[in-house]
């Protein structure tokens, strides 16, 4: 018996070996008829999965190879998974995949179905009919045709793979930032490595792409329906699916027991979400093994999702359970999972030792239910091909990576920063601030009846000043009105609109259908709107509290953030979330309602973050939000400060001086906020000192102003409105204007805001006074003693008065 078994070396001995002792059958068969008497497949079709089976089998040897000489850096590979060959063959290449690590098989599937062009049946599209099998006489391939024959149709996968390996800035996905599975054209949507994180979004692509279908069929694309519609802008087919492969030990991650959750939710609510759940099981999570039994135990528990299972072994078993399982899902428009049991061969990824966790036993086991080798066997007691003649399509398409593998490696790598970033989050103010002149046109000019019924004959900007929160939801409003495709949901945003009534109304205005409530769970409610941005909607979600979202913060880091990033801008998930958050609530306290943490957000790159402070800054913020995510795919957080929702004074009770009138569409555009700029405020002389904060801080800091412009000091404030990107211009000048600069930063002084200031003045060469006024590094507590820790106008004061005595 082997002792070790998981070397490239070994793997591949190990499958000559099989094919060599495999005896040839009593009689060939016509590759047109079916394998066995009653095989959902022909012996062509299965010819074609063993090809591409093989084809990612040799992509990961390949990439073995060029790690062993410091030129490839990705080595997870699919070897024992490539019976997802069968699953992918049994779906249409329109219907979006979100795909597990181990899926090359089912690329390379995929990847030949869109080269061929299959017609679309109605029925599975079975993988692309080859030639007959090869005469085992016929010459080697001629150098002068290194990708013709069988191997064309999976030329471009295996090409797309290896670049991937390599780094290569020609990779057609990913561009060399990251090894993924993904292409536009193949409807495979790029994931990345974090275990389950692309469940979520799988849900919501599946609930997006029936709402779309239905409207779709109702026949609302044009005309008024197009107000509540939005299907015109599906990316795929009305009856497409989604398909979602995970493996075994990602059933017990959170975010997957949040999507398995929400996906049963709402099929007992009755919306209907067309989604096929493939767990790919191979027993281990790297070095964990999963008890026996447990994950068929999970899968078959969830509420509302179908089962199928099947054994990755079994090519044609498998092909006729995905089948079935894409049938299902397709006709009854419900969830479904497919429960694939797998193996695992040469180990997790790169050096890993299996030998330190499993015994050679095991290994030999798994050697045994090798998919690839499977697959041969079916087609030789079939008399479709015999050993050799499997050996030789082995070979040659060996040869062939081997030489696409070569030539990749001399292509050009990301080279600098700039390159690197160039996809991340793309500006473009000035289409960003066109789109904003545009609903300006529209509201007030073809679109003013509309407008008008929608606000029921009294639009916001004649019913006098407004609070914050009824800024916000003016302009909510506006942005349904002129964004078809815009809904709005989470928790308790519908019927009750909101907890603080800042979507009051919008569900009886706009229907069901764009204003709606979600269960309660953030991960679901962000991953509705990744998977919602990416068929074709402009989806703004709320998080009902900021510390609320600490539970999901990945669904917006690794995966919302990323998407651009690692699809150059091929795949956009367009959002704005809407967040209340901050502190200083009065008689509503402790820290899960008082959150004044952001520095999760700052950190993730290329996220835009506002906060409004005013209501007159609310709507255009607004506004500039909604723009840039449907003209630059932008994913935006709208960070609302609770304690100013309902604020209507500054100075004195009833002064009325933080309320503020709505703009009428007119004025839209010369009120028009870019993202990253500031607003300065200048109290008395404006000469001697400035303070740049932000939310809460910018009415303590008018209020400190006052105060000392009664002492004759002249102030300056900034309000950032912008936390990401900073507008780091606005500070520099507003900052040189007085030499001595306050930062007032309402969250903590260890990862708050204001280290982004005081480090964006350095590194511009500022030489004047700074000082800043923080939050302790603390949770905040129930009651007054909050005010121990946060942020107060006598400590914007005192901090005042200190930097104009240096």
């Amino acid at each position: 018996m082997l002792s070790d078994v998981t070397t490239p070396q070994d793997l591949d001995d190990r499958f000559r070996e099989t094919l060599a002792a495999l005896p040839a059958a009593q009689h060939r068969r016509d590759p047109a008829d079916p394998v066995t008497d009653d095989a959902p497949l022909t012996g062509a079709q299965l010819l074609d999965l063993f090809d591409a089976q093989v084809t990612s089998r040799q992509l990961d040897l390949a990439g073995r190879w060029l790690r062993s000489f410091g030129e490839g850096f990705y080595t997870i590979g699919s070897a024992g998974h490539e019976g997802n060959a069968a699953v992918a063959a049994a779906l249409r290449p329109t219907d979006p995949a979100l795909l597990h690590y181990r899926s090359g098989a089912f690329y390379c599937v995929r990847a030949s179905q869109v080269a061929t062009d299959p017609a679309d049946t109605g029925e599975p599209v079975p993988a692309t009919e080859p030639e007959a099998p090869a005469d085992p006489e016929a010459p080697e391939p001629s150098d002068a045709e290194p990708t013709a024959g069988r191997f064309a149709a999976y030329a471009d996968a295996a090409r797309d793979v290896l670049r991937g390996m390599v780094a290569s800035s020609q990779e057609p996905i990913a561009g060399g930032r990251h090894k993924v599975f993904g292409r536009a054209d193949l409807a495979i949507v790029p994931t990345t490595s974090t275990i389950a994180s692309h469940l979520p979004r799988a849900v919501g692509m599946g609930l997006a792409v029936e709402r779309l279908r239905r409207l779709d069929s109702a026949g609302r694309r044009t005309g008024a329906g197009a107000q509540v519609g939005g299907a015109e802008n599906a990316p795929w087919p009305p009856d497409a699916i989604v398909v979602c492969s995970f493996g075994d030990a990602s059933v017990n991650h959170a975010s997957a027991t949040a999507a398995f959750n929400t996906a049963g939710w709402y099929d007992h609510a009755g919306l209907r979400i067309p989604v096929l759940f493939v767990c790919e099981d191979n027993g281990l999570g790297i070095s964990v093994r999963s008890p026996q039994g447990w994950v068929e135990a999970t899968l078959r528990s969830k509420p509302g999702i179908r089962f199928f299972s099947a054994d990755g072994d079994d090519p044609v078993g498998a092909y006729a359970a995905a089948a079935e399982a894409a049938a299902w899902v397709r006709r009854h428009r419900r969830p479904a999972v497919l429960h694939l049991r797998t193996v695992r061969l040469m180990g997790h990824a790169g050096a890993d030792a299996e030998s330190a966790y499993r015994s050679p036993a095991e290994l030999a086991e798994d050697l045994d239910r090798d998919p690839v080798a499977a697959t041969a066997r079916v087609l030789v007691e079939a008399g479709v091909a015999t050993g050799e003649e499997l050996l030789a399509r082995y070979d040659e398409t060996g040869w062939q990576v081997r030489r696409l593998a070569e030539d990749v490696l001399g292509e050009p790598k990301l080279a600098s920063a700039a390159e690197v970033v160039s996809s991340l989050a793309p500006r473009r103010p000035a289409r960003v601030a066109r789109s904003v002149a545009d609903a300006a046109a529209r509201a007030s000019g073809p679109g003013a009846g509309a407008r008008a019924e929608a606000f029921g004959g009294k639009p916001p900007e004649l019913t006098g000043p407004l609070t914050l929160a009824q800024s916000i939801n003016a302009a909510l409003a506006d942005g349904m009105i002129d964004h078809p495709q815009m809904a709005v949901f989470g928790e308790d945003v519908a019927a009750k609109g909101g907890v603080y009534g800042v979507t009051k109304g919008l569900r009886d205005r706009f229907g069901a259908a764009r204003v709606f409530d979600t269960l309660l769970d953030e991960t679901s409610v962000l991953g509705l709107g990744l998977g919602a941005g990416l068929a074709g909607m402009l989806p703004v979600p709320e998080i009902q509290y900021l510390a609320y979202l600490h539970n999901a913060e990945d669904q917006l880091r690794g995966e919302a953030a990323t998407m651009q990033f690692f699809s150059r801008g091929a795949f956009r998930n367009p959002m704005v979330v809407r967040v209340a958050g901050l502190a200083y609530q009065e008689g509503f306290g402790g820290h899960f309602h008082n959150d004044n943490s952001v520095a999760v957000l700052r950190d993730v790159p290329g996220l835009v973050i506002a906060v409004p402070a005013r209501p007159d800054d609310a709507a255009p913020m607004l506004r500039t939000c909604l723009a840039s995510a449907a003209v630059d795919g932008s994913v935006c957080v709208f960070l609302e400060p609770i304690a100013l929702y309902h604020t209507r004074d500054l100075y004195a009770d009833g002064d009325g001086e933080w309320l503020a009138g709505y703009p009428e569409p007119g004025s839209w555009v010369a009120g028009h906020v870019p993202i990253g700029r500031a607003r300065v405020y200048p109290v008395g002389s404006a000469d001697d000192l400035t303070i740049i904060t932000f939310g809460n801080g910018v009415r303590m800091s008018l209020r400190a102003a006052a105060v000392l412009a009664e002492e004759g000091v002249g102030t300056r404030v900034v309000d950032l409105r912008w936390l990401a990107p900073l507008p780091v211009a606005d500070i520099i000048r507003e900052a040189s204007a007085t030499g001595r600069v306050l930062v007032v930063d309402e969250t903590r002084r260890s990862g708050g805001v204001g280290e982004g200031v005081i480090a964006a003045l350095v590194d511009a060469g500022y030489v004047g006074a700074a000082r800043r006024v923080a939050g302790v590094d603390s949770f905040v507590p129930l009651g007054p003693a909050a005010r121990q820790v946060l942020v107060s106008e006598e400590a914007i004061t005192e901090g005042a008065r200190t930097l104009l005595a240096r």
